[in-house]
This record gives C-alpha cells, structure tokens and sequence, in this order.
C-alpha cells in the first residue's frame, strides 16, 4: 500500500509539473503571436474593480486601526490628566466628590466609546475584507485554467489540420516497415496509422472538453460574483461611516455634559475663593480706613491691584443680609430733588433718574462680563439707582447708569450692575 501510495503521489507530482510546462508554452507562444488567447473584456474590467475594490478596503481598515489606535491612546493621556486633578484636588475644597465621580464617568465614557468602535465598525471590516482571499484565488485559478483550455483548443485545431495531409499520405508508404513489408501488409499498416491518428484527435477533443468544462464552472461563478461585490461596497462604506460618525456624536455629547458639570464646579470653587479674599480684603480696608463704599487708601491714592467685582447670587430669592444698606441720608425716589449738574462750567439743574440715590465715581475700569451689567472706564461718572426689585439686588452690586449717557439721552435702556468696589462714592 505505501508502495502504491508513493506512485499516486509522484503521478500527481508529475502531472502537476506537466500542466505547468504546457501552460507556460502556451502563454509563450501567446506572447509570440502563434497562438490566440481567449479573451473576455467584461470580466477583466470585473478584475480591474476587484483590486481597487481590495485596495480601497484595506487601506480603509488600516486607517480604522490606526484610528482607534489614536483613542485608546487618547483615552490614557485623558485618564492621566483627570487622576493627576484628583490628586492634586484637596478634600476641603467645593465639589470633590462630583469630581470624583465626573472623572470615573469619563473614564468609563472612553471604554464604552473604544469598544463599541470595535464591535460595530473594526468586526464588520474585517467580515467584509475576509471574502477578498477565496475570491482572488479563484480568480488565480480561472486564469490557470483559461490557459489549459486555449492549450487543448489548440492542440485540438492542430491535429484536425494534420487529418487532411495524412489522408493524402495513406497511400503511400510512411516507413521503412511499410516498405520491406509485403503488399498484402501495408494496407494493415496504413490503417492502423489511421486509427492511430483518429484516437489521438479523439482524446485531444476529449481533453478539450474536461478543459472547457472545468474554465466554464469557475468562470460562470465569477462573472456573477464580482459585479455583485463591487456593488456592494457602497452599503458598506455607508454603514462603516455611519457607525463611526454616530458613535462620535454620542460620545462627544456625553463627554460635552461631563466636561461642562466639572467647569461648573470649578467655577464655583474659583468664586467660592475669590469671594473669601475679597471679604478678608473689604474687612482689612475697613478696619484701617472706616470706608464702606470704596477700596481706596487715604487720600484717595486707588488701593494695590484692582478689585475683583464680586460674584452674583444664583437664587435671586436669596439675599445677602450683608449687603450694602441704602444711605440714610439719601433722598427717597419720590422726592429726589433735581441735582445741579455742571455743564460747560455752569451750573445748572438736571433731572436725575427715577430712584436716583447718589453719584459715585469710577475708580477702575470694569468689563461687563454679562448683558444686564454696566461697562465703565476709570473716572467716569455713575448715577447710583435703586433696584426695580429689592430681591434683585445682590450683595456688593449697585444699579446705575453713567452720567454723561444720562444727560445725553435720558433713558434707562443703558443702565446697568457693576460692583461696587469698583467706585468711590463723591
């Protein structure tokens, strides 16, 4: 049995290497001019679409690797950055716990973000990217079997052209044998030359069959399966980009909400501090100059550095029992007397607004951070006013417009809140 398993194989071997010989004289004699080679312009332009069609998929999914390559990677350098804000957050200050709990939030947001990646977009690449290797073998295949069936075609054509010149010659001795052999010999030996030649064309058309059969199967196959394919890539493309771009949308909108809670608590921590040195400083000024209404040393020379305006209560309903009182002294809206104003070097009344308190002077310029509040520059002019609403107020604001727009347009539209340590009152 191995003696018999030994010889199958060396024929199959010498086969082989007998398939390649013809099909390697074929293609030169293809090459040369001397033999036709079968053609098929729809299916080679099928082929040109196949390889660009792989082309484009595999640069498409090295790119979609390289891509989630650059999360993970943004994924660690983001966890990084937020590990080293909850070291350094200490656990007195505002909000620790919220942003401890946005920072695990947002750790768990990049993990669920990578592997959904994976799963709706790397997974169906590599799906769709994993029928170009059968389909390009098959492709190798037919091109080998093509050149097997113009092989036999043409050995075929040949021994049909050879049949006339040997009807010709079978009258005439072909050999030393037929010429020393008697009359009555050589017509056995002219017909055995026949049948010879007949069995010869018999198995050349035979070959030519099982080679035509073989190219057929795989051929018809392939001429269906390619047009389809390269259809099927503008599904494809749409579904990868699709997935890929909605996952983004969702993940930047979750991640915009964590990003825009922890903004806020440190907002708040920034205004929880600043309202402390702002306090401790309005305290020192007071205790050294007994002034509640500005941040000047004596004399009037502006105090180091420029205040900073004091933040606004987020519950308007709740008012700080610290806020400043109205002056005593100041006349009531009702009866606020026309104020002499100086003009061009005279004086001369002007009516002051509704609810006019008193004036104050700027003493450093304020950028209004918001549309209800009012933009000065240093030694500008400002009616003080009350409040429309008393709840409005918040500590350390004031209600007024500037002076010199008083005069020119006497409208409200312009007034404004500013902070107050940011004037000195005249």
């Amino acid at each position: 049995m191995a003696e018999i398993g030994k010889g199958v194989t060396a024929g199959k071997l010498a086969s082989n290497v007998q398939k390649k010989i013809n099909r390697a004289q074929e293609k030169v004699l293809q090459k040369l001019g001397k033999a036709d080679e079968t053609k098929d312009i729809l299916f080679e332009e099928g082929v040109l679409n196949f390889h660009k069609q792989l082309t484009e998929g595999t640069k498409l999914q090295k790119d979609l690797r390289a891509y989630l390559t650059a999360v993970k990677a943004m994924h660690e350098s983001s966890k990084r950055l937020q590990d080293c804000l909850v070291e350094m957050y200490e656990p007195e200050w505002y909000g620790k716990d919220e942003v401890d709990s946005i920072v695990e939030d947002t750790d768990v947001l990049w993990t669920d973000f990578h592997q959904k990646l994976v799963d709706h977009a790397l997974i169906s690449m590599d799906t769709y990217l994993g029928q170009f290797p059968d389909i390009k073998a098959r492709i190798a295949k037919r091109d080998r079997k093509l050149v097997d069936y113009d092989s036999a075609r043409h050995h075929f054509a040949s021994l049909q052209k050879g049949k006339k010149k040997d009807e010709v010659k079978v009258a005439k001795p072909v050999s030393l044998l037929e010429k020393a052999a008697p009359g009555w010999a050589q017509g056995i030996l002219s017909a055995h030359h026949v049948a010879q030649t007949n069995l010869s064309r018999s198995q050349a058309e035979e070959e030519l069959g099982r080679a035509h059969k073989v190219f057929e199967e795989i051929n018809v196959d392939l001429q269906e399966e390619l047009p389809s394919l390269w259809n099927s890539r503008v599904g494809f493309y749409v579904n990868t980009f699709q997935s890929v771009a909605g996952l983004e949308e969702k993940f930047h909108r979750e991640m915009g909400k964590l990003s825009l809670n922890l903004n806020d608590v440190l907002n708040k921590l920034d205004e929880q501090k600043a309202g402390k040195v702002v306090e401790k400083t309005e305290v020192k000024v007071k205790s050294n100059m007994g002034e509640t209404n500005n941040s000047l040393a004596p004399g009037g020379t502006p105090a180091p550095g420029i205040p900073k305006s004091p933040s606004k209560q987020t519950d308007k309903a709740e008012v700080s029992s610290d806020a400043p009182a109205v002056d005593s002294n100041a006349v009531p809206a009702e009866s606020a007397e026309p104020q002499p104003a100086e003009t061009n070097g005279s004086a001369e009344e002007v009516e002051m607004p509704p609810g006019f308190l008193y004036k104050v002077k700027v003493m450093h310029d304020y950028v209004a951070n918001d549309s209800d509040e009012l933009e000065m520059k240093a030694g500008d002019v400002v009616l003080v006013m009350t409040y429309d609403s008393p709840d409005e107020q918040d500590d350390g604001w004031l209600m007024g417009v500037k002076e010199t727009d008083w005069l020119q347009t006497k409208e409200l539209k312009i007034k404004g809140v500013f902070p107050e340590n940011f004037t000195q009152r005249l």
